[in-house]
């Protein structure tokens, strides 16, 4: 048995193993490449992996002043940060309104917005679109209506947070209730010391969506190259210049737009789990 078991686990190391070569084979050959000197070897495409001479021209070049790297990067982060914030706060109340309030149409309208999160936001984006540009916010205010759009439709994004207090006893709610707490202390004092988990869940989930949108972002910032996020401004750098010239220039911007989510998970990949696992339990 013991030999079986052996070979059993030796086995799966060694499928594990080709697993995770062929998963982050392209990550190094981004990494690789974007050390790859420009100056030397030209920036194009070559048919070998492992540069022959490594350079930092690639990132000297995106704080050079040459590109607007900084600026899209920027934008980003500012999207991400606001969306985040906000998107936490407005899934968290809305999450916990409906585990322990009973109210009428309570029900009707959980299954609404279930039904109605299963169609794809881009049926909605040319009226979004023609809405934000009514307000500025397209172009040159595309940073603020990116934020906004995002953030309006929070709501619907409460079933796996609504799990996870639907775990939490009840029995706390009504001891502090008796006390004379009112919802918003029993929420803010008891509720939220304890569900660290789904908070940070909550958080980098919302915080990925605006980090890599693409489709939406392009389509909001359109022609207004300080309003792009990194994501559109370097497929519009490789599609309006020289794409074998900038190739490892965007294998550059690439890294450096991977590290923050990276970290991230990381850091926090512990209350990640914990807070999906958590909000499955119920429904």
């Amino acid at each position: 048995m013991k030999k079986k078991r052996a070979i059993e686990n030796a086995v799966t190391y060694v499928v594990l193993i080709l697993i995770s070569i062929i998963w982050l084979f392209p990550f190094v050959g981004l990494v690789l490449q974007s050390f790859r000197s420009y100056a030397t070897e030209y920036g194009g495409m070559v048919n070998y992996l492992v540069p022959k001479s490594f350079s930092l021209d690639n990132y000297k070049f995106l704080f050079s002043g040459e590109t607007n790297y900084v600026r899209w990067y920027a934008n980003t982060l500012i999207i991400a940060f606001f969306v985040t914030l906000f998107q936490t706060i407005i899934i968290l109340c809305v999450s916990y309104a409906l585990s322990r309030m009973r109210f009428t149409g309570r029900t009707f309208l959980m299954r609404f917005w279930l039904i109605l999160g299963m169609f794809p936001g881009f049926l909605t984006m040319i009226c979004l679109y023609f809405l934000l540009k009514q307000f500025g916010l397209t172009q040159g205010g595309a940073v603020p209506g990116l934020i906004l759009v995002t953030v309006a439709s929070s709501g619907m994004q409460y079933y796996v947070c609504k799990g996870f207090f639907d775990t939490i006893p009840k029995a706390l709610d009504e001891a502090a209730r008796i006390d004379g707490a009112s919802r918003a202390r029993i929420f803010v004092s008891m509720i939220l010391p304890i569900i660290k988990p789904i908070i940070i869940y909550t958080a980098l989930v919302a915080f990925m969506a605006p980090w890599c949108d693409y489709v939406f972002a392009s389509y909001v910032a359109f022609g207004h190259d300080p309003s792009y996020n990194v994501a559109v401004a370097m497929t519009r750098w490789v599609w309006t210049n020289d794409y074998q010239g900038y190739f490892t220039r965007f294998c550059a911007g690439g890294v450096l737009i991977s590290i923050p989510v990276t970290l991230l998970f990381m850091f926090l990949q512990k209350y990640y789990v914990e807070g999906v696992t958590g909000g499955a339990v119920k429904g």
